[in-house]
């Protein structure tokens, strides 16, 4: 029910401001309440339902559980109103589908701040069952004997009225008259002087053994096959947590006209004790399974884990027989029902909105301007507590005579960690605060982290519902991104906080735990590498630690040429364009070289100049940089500067030493000097990539056998290295050369490195195989122009320039096998353009050796390998092939 917010109201002098307790949808978990409801009702009208039968697994209950602040005590409070009257339904909530006048809500607050003892917690059910105006003759009478022995002297409705239990409920006046009337026709049947209740020492015996006997007098209650044993027993505590057998019995014993069934909502479950001590939730499981026909809610912070048989001995019915819808990812129920534990969500950005805008609003307007509610919804992260800690923000900035600015809310509040914190054991606490440190996390990890010898905390965190489990990624586990960043930037003034140096050990620590977890990764598995390469830089940017082995792992993630990025987040430094530690050099060197394959390669350069300039990197890493500085510089045409880096980089006899020999051929080959690319392509080997770079000189001379040759002989070196992206690079250039020469097997090797590339980020690659596609189609496709034109559009944006030149000489091949010298010439004019820095100018000749043109005056010659004319010859023969084949095709 929305009320008026009276913390809110309290907190201004403005009476102006209306304040209302805002509840936002949650549709999905009162979908689960009344499909639940239904079955569950299902069930007990069964003909065969025994309400005795004390073995059969139990499904009457309902578990949502979630942070705190999520919005539990809410929910369970809506619930009970709208069970207990339709017209306190939110709207937006579909009626069930049962009779709502068959359900009793009984809605108990198990905090610890409420008070609510083992006791009280029965007397509330049986107080609220007096509105049924009937006695419960058989719990009657336990409870009777109960409470004369542990109460004696005191009338149970003094403590009632004392207790304020009597003032909830309306009809609870009338259950002292109720209980007095069950054991007034006892004493009567039984012909016992005045009532069992004021002669029960021997009154008592009396009625065991006329209940033992089954004798007529007694008939009404020998039916309760359990009811003499539990009236023998000592009256204790543990006692009475059997007596809801009894009124289970007794609410069975109505007239169907009469029946109802009682909807039990236990919340705050989490304050009932700790996992250690579970005194009182054993006391609570007994009333679950001993009322089979009333059904139970229950919302917490945790989920219960009655189902798992780890906990046979601290409670009396455990395991997934016992409780199969409480096992975790329970599968759907022909019902529809799934599994019966339940995490409630954060808000969506709408319920978060939404809340906002209701919350405070003054003459029917939302107090809270629209660019803070959008900023506090943002930094949320759905969580409901969060936007009350908010709201009360913003009343406590209006308090200062000043509108409260988006600025403003860039805030953490402590309240979080201790909501957090409020119910975790120490050894809990510090877990939690080691693995606050980690985007995600295993049990292992978090135990190194915490610098810890045993698992068990770590085990009993990942329980918990801030913590988040994902069956993707490396590591299961994370902590809720919100409660992550309260813990880790709000002011902590818990008595076990911890100081800066604390915090520092424990990045240490966790940056060593990452390291040996990449180290003895045997397989090499790249989704490993990657994050503990990411989880390692920002903790060594965050706490300005050595890079150490991250320099290692670093030429490991370039080695394998795949380029998924780093999703690293910025720092108030990094964002501004500040690079102050090496950590945050090295991050910005990595994530320029994967964004290159999505950003423009000017932006790329720029990048990498950039932290060179700044000079914090290692040596070794200095070389990294310049290395990928080089290859862009080369993308842009800026020969000359890529020449120089690549020559610093081999000359270092560094990591990267081959592949800047490699960079080298290329300048050469770009050039047109084809012969000093081999030469040097022979010293490469594998870890220059020898065979890619002859094949890429081969296919330039018109020779596509030789070049398809060294294409699969470097495909084969990268499968035997397990290289995958070099794998699919080379397929890329080999899908190339082969649509040349052969466009019905240019559709297999197509296929192919799509494949390959499918699950990678290599752009370049991408544009190749694309490119490749335009070839194999030449003469045959009569859009292949307009294809061009978009690809081309695309290639602008990376700021590849060799790719758009290879896509105009793709182009001078369609129009030279269809003999359209009209467009020929424009392409080949075209592709002069492209090429006026001199690199990749010998496509121009090839362009007119395609069409059989002789080369215009003064054209600066290439260096063919085999000579101009053979070279003219293989192209032109490339072309007449093609038009051969159109010929056979038509």
């Amino acid at each position: 029910m929305t009320g008026r917010d009276l913390r809110t109201l309290f907190s201004s002098n403005d009476r102006s401001i209306a304040a209302s307790e805002a509840f936002t949808n949650r549709q999905a978990q009162w979908q689960a309440v009344t499909a639940s409801l239904a079955d569950h009702i299902r069930h007990v009208t069964r003909m065969d339902f025994d309400v005795e039968d004390l073995e059969a697994p139990r499904r009457n209950i309902l578990v949502f559980h979630g942070v705190g602040g999520i919005g539990k005590s809410t929910l369970s409070r809506k619930i009970e109103a709208s069970l207990a009257h339709s017209d306190h339904r939110p709207a937006q909530w579909q009626p069930p589908s049962y009779p709502e006048e068959r359900t009793l809500p009984i809605r108990i607050d198990l905090a610890r701040a409420a008070g609510m003892d083992f006791e009280r917690v029965i007397l509330t059910i049986r107080l609220a069952m007096a509105a049924l105006g009937r006695p419960m003759p058989a719990f009657d009478l336990a409870l009777r004997r109960y409470w004369e022995h542990n109460h004696p002297g005191e009338p149970i409705e003094d403590y009632l009225r004392r207790g304020g239990l009597l003032s909830r409920f309306s009809a609870a006046a009338a259950l002292p008259q109720q209980m007095q009337s069950a054991l007034s026709d006892v004493a009567q049947a039984l012909l016992l002087p005045g009532t069992v209740g004021s002669a029960l020492g021997h009154g008592a015996g009396a009625l065991i053994k006329a209940l033992r006997e089954r004798r007529q007098s007694v008939r009404a209650l020998a039916g309760c096959s359990r009811l003499a044993d539990l009236l023998e027993a000592e009256p204790d505590l543990e006692a009475l947590s059997f007596y809801p057998h009894l009124l289970a019995w007794d609410l069975a014993q109505l007239p169907a006209d009469k029946s109802v069934l009682p909807v039990i909502l236990l919340d705050t479950f989490e304050d009932t004790g700790d996992r250690t001590h579970r005194d009182l939730e054993r006391l609570l499981q007994h009333i679950v399974w001993l009322m089979p026909n009333a059904f139970f809610f229950v919302t917490g912070r945790n989920r219960l884990q009655w189902a798992e048989t780890s906990l046979e001995g601290q409670l009396d019915w455990t395991g997934p027989n016992a409780w199969p819808g409480l096992v975790p990812d329970t599968a759907p129920t022909g019902t529809g029902v799934s599994g019966r534990q339940i995490l409630i969500g954060d808000f969506s950005p709408e319920d978060c909105e939404d809340y906002l805008v209701r919350r405070l609003s003054r003459d029917g307007q939302p107090l809270i301007t629209e660019p803070v509610r959008r900023i506090i919804t943002e930094r949320s992260h759905g969580l409901p507590l969060y936007l009350d800690l908010s709201v009360m923000r913003y009343l406590e900035l209006q308090r200062g005579n000043r509108q409260p600015q988006v600025t403003d809310f860039d805030h953490d509040f402590p309240a979080l960690i201790a909501r957090t914190l409020s119910d975790l054991t120490a050894e809990e606490r510090h877990v939690l605060r080691s693995v606050s440190l980690l985007n995600a996390f295993s049990v292992p990890l978090a135990t190194q982290v915490a610098g810890m010898d045993h698992d068990a905390p770590a085990l009993r965190l990942t329980e918990r519902p801030f913590i988040r489990e994902s069956s993707s990624g490396v590591w299961p586990f994370h902590v809720h991104d919100l409660i992550r960043a309260a813990i880790r930037n709000a002011d902590d003034s818990s008595d076990d906080r911890w100081s800066e140096q604390d915090w520092k050990r424990t990045a240490q620590r966790a940056l060593r735990a990452l390291e040996s977890q990449w180290r003895q990764d045997l397989r090499r598995d790249r989704t490993v590498l990657v994050g503990c390469l990411q989880q390692g830089l920002l903790i060594a940017r965050d706490f300005r630690l050595d890079l150490g082995w991250l320099a290692d792992a670093a030429f490991q993630y370039v080695g394998d040429s795949i380029w998924e990025p780093l999703a690293l987040p910025a720092t108030d430094d990094t964002s501004s364009g500040g690079l102050q530690t090496a950590a945050d050099a090295l991050v910005e060197t990595l994530s320029a070289i994967a964004r290159r394959q999505h950003e423009h390669r000017e932006r790329t350069a720029r990048r990498l100049s950039a932290v060179l300039a700044a000079g914090l990197l290692p040596d070794e890493l200095v070389e990294l940089a310049t290395y990928y500085l080089a290859k862009a510089q080369r993308d842009l045409g800026l020969t000359e500067d890529s020449r120089r880096g690549m020559q610093r980089v081999a000359s270092a006899g560094g990591r990267l030493a081959s592949a800047a020999r490699r960079g080298l051929a290329h300048l050469s080959r770009l050039s047109g000097d084809f012969p000093t690319a081999v030469e040097a392509a022979g010293r490469l080997g594998w870890e220059g990539r020898q065979h890619r770079v002859l094949g890429d000189v081969w296919w330039v001379q018109g020779d596509m056998e030789r070049s398809v040759a060294a294409y699969l002989a470097a495909r084969s070196e990268a499968e035997e290295h397990g290289v995958v992206g070099e794998t699919a690079m080379v397929q890329a250039h080999l899908a190339f050369a082969v649509s040349f020469a052969d466009p019905l097997r240019a559709a297999d090797e197509l296929d192919l490195a799509e494949r390959l590339l499918s699950h990678l980020s290599l752009r370049s690659s991408e544009m190749t195989a694309r490119t490749a596609v335009l070839v194999r189609d030449a003469g045959f496709a009569a859009d292949v122009p307009d294809r061009a034109s978009v690809l081309l559009a695309e290639i602008g944006v990376s700021g590849i320039s060799y790719a758009a030149a290879k896509l105009q000489l793709a182009l001078c091949f369609h129009h030279a096998v269809l003999d359209a010298q009209g467009d020929l010439t424009t392409a080949i004019t075209r592709l002069r353009e492209l090429t006026q820095s001199g690199d990749y100018a010998y496509y121009v000749d090839i362009a007119h050796f395609m069409a059989g043109l002789p080369l215009p005056e003064h054209t600066a010659r290439a260096r063919w390998i085999d000579g101009e004319r053979q070279t003219r010859e293989r192209w032109r023969h490339l072309v007449t092939a093609r038009r051969n084949h159109l010929t056979t095709a038509r």
